[in-house]
């Protein structure tokens, strides 16, 4: 039975920040992360765009940052949560420079190449290239190296949270003082479940975005992290949030993930049109092509549907050659491989699932209603991002938070003692999956039931006709968990029913048109309902 002083469930920005910064302070605490592929593929390797930060002074301040951020979460975001994020952020900036990371730098090579993106009043955005995710994620793997009593396990996928559940108690939603002792993961070399505890856990899964047919998230984003506390009756919060990114690349061939266009190219000047050319964002917003997400793809979705498209154009015809391939390398790249010359041909582009702004609930530092739980990242719902995350917020996020959780994990973790007792997992009565179809037949009818009823656009008949569907499949999926061992791919498409009904409930709890969540039924209304906690 592995154990550890800290359990750390994910290898992306946040996770690994937080390993880090306890490493950095206790050298005599044992720190076992916890990959569910290979270390560096994670949700933060795919983040293309950048990290905001005020940084230029001169133009810039926190003040503008935090009212750019509270804008964009319409009226939902915690104040306390922005002030703190906003102002730490550019410390933990800094410090992951200090590590190694490296952002381009202006044409006299002094200072950093600030972009804008869509909702921000001022150039704060540093960036490198347009890998800035992947630039992150290498530095921070590579400062892991330095600490010996950091251990990263590959190829492990947490399937459920220890609680007093496993110990034989009943545990509920109303159950108070609910611990976690660690967690089950499933080796995917051996295929057998160990049974990992610890002092201390903290969840970094990442997202969710593989519960819609496009997205932009790695195959792996499957909601583990959200899923599990929500078994271990812990609280999640303001699921319906789903934050889908305006301009993935169109590929009539189909990908998964879908590429993304990052929203700095429209920062760059890159400026989106019909398939006939008008320009149509400035019917929408006054600032056009750099509105908040969640009006782009409000906007691109009516465009589509109205005119009977398959997608919109983003025309980068105008824009400077060699500065938009120094810029933005792996996207010409990309484009170049399909046939389409941007200086030639406008980008075709389609909304696509790209962020959940809702999740596991914690506080300022990072803590969950389960005791000895920590959670960090895109699993969580901290309060930042509101109705609709502001670009670029969500790896200054992961930092501040993987700090603040290693600060109170350190005045706390003397205090607290592995638990004994924890039962080895029992797969006694189940058998090998027969038909793989199965599974992935039912992975393929919920991307569908939630991209046609659970998308940018809702109504409440569609809600109630999604989750008629998902509690077939969800029985179903319970039926094979059951009664065949466990893989990999079910534990995901049992995780992302989980994650398909959390964000069809909590859309149902809300009966108003807020950020992110647009409905037919109430289309200018705002009730300004508060967190939809469950």
């Amino acid at each position: 039975m592995p154990s550890s002083d800290v359990l750390i469930l994910g290898s992306g920005a946040a996770g690994l920040s937080t390993a880090i910064k306890i490493a950095m302070e206790r050298s005599d605490l044992s720190i076992m992360v916890l990959s569910k592929t290979a270390a560096e593929e994670s949700n933060t390797k795919y983040a293309q765009g950048g990290i905001a930060a005020v940084w230029n002074l001169n133009v810039d301040d926190f003040s503008k940052h935090i009212a750019d951020t509270l804008d964009a979460g319409d009226d939902l975001s915690n104040p306390k949560i922005v002030e703190i994020v906003v102002e730490e952020g550019p410390k933990r900036v800094q410090e992951i420079i200090n590590w190694g990371t490296r952002f381009d730098l202006g044409h006299d090579s002094k200072e950093y190449d600030l972009a804008r993106e869509g909702g921000h009043s001022e150039k704060r955005i540093l960036h490198y290239k347009d890998l800035t995710g992947w630039e992150i994620q290498r530095a921070l793997l590579e400062k892991t190296k330095e600490y010996p009593n950091i251990k990263i396990a590959e190829h492990y996928f947490a399937i459920n949270l220890l609680t007093q559940h496993h110990l034989g108690y009943q545990v509920t939603r109303v159950t108070p003082n609910i611990e976690c002792y660690g967690a089950y993961v499933l080796n995917k070399n051996t295929h057998q479940i160990e049974t990992f505890t610890s002092k201390v856990t903290v969840v970094a899964t990442g997202g969710a975005g593989q519960i819609y047919r496009n997205t932009t998230n790695p195959v792996i984003a499957s909601g583990d992290g959200i899923a599990m506390m929500y078994r271990a009756k812990g609280r999640c919060a303001n699921m319906e949030f789903v934050q889908f990114h305006p301009t993935a690349l169109f590929n009539p061939a189909g990908e998964n993930p879908d590429f993304l266009i990052s929203e700095a190219v429209r920062g760059f000047g890159g400026i989106l049109k019909t398939q006939d050319g008008n320009e149509f964002m400035y019917n929408y917003d006054e600032r056009g092509s750099l509105a908040p997400r969640d009006i782009v793809a409000r906007a691109i979705d009516h465009e589509m549907k109205t005119r009977g498209e398959d997608f919109v154009c983003l025309d980068c015809t105008h824009l400077d050659k060699e500065r938009f391939k120094d810029h933005f390398p792996t996207i010409y790249g990309k484009c170049m491989s399909l046939g389409i010359d941007p200086f030639k041909d406008m980008i075709p582009v389609v909304p696509a699932c790209h962020y959940f702004c809702g999740g596991i609930y914690t506080d300022e530092f990072g803590k969950t209603s389960l005791d000895k739980l920590y959670a960090c990242g895109e699993c969580t719902c901290t309060g930042l991002h509101g109705a609709n995350r502001l670009a670029s917020n969500s790896l200054l996020e992961a930092l501040v938070f993987g700090h603040r959780i290693a600060e109170d994990v350190i005045t706390k973790i003397d205090d607290i003692h592995l638990k004994s007792g924890i039962p080895e997992w029992d797969e006694e009565g189940t058998t090998q999956p027969k038909e793989m179809v199965l599974i992935t037949q039912s992975w393929k009818e919920l991307k569908e039931i939630m991209s046609s009823y659970v998308g940018i656009v809702r109504s409440n008949v569609r809600l109630r006709r999604a989750m008629r569907r998902l509690d077939i499949l969800y029985r179903e999926t319970e039926s094979l968990y059951n009664t065949t061992k466990l893989s990999p791919q079910l534990c995901e498409l049992r995780n992302l029913i989980t994650i398909g009904y959390l964000v069809t409930r909590s859309a149902k709890m809300r009966s108003e048109s807020r950020g992110l969540h647009f409905t037919t039924d109430y289309p200018d209304k705002k009730a300004f309902l508060e967190d939809t906690l469950m």
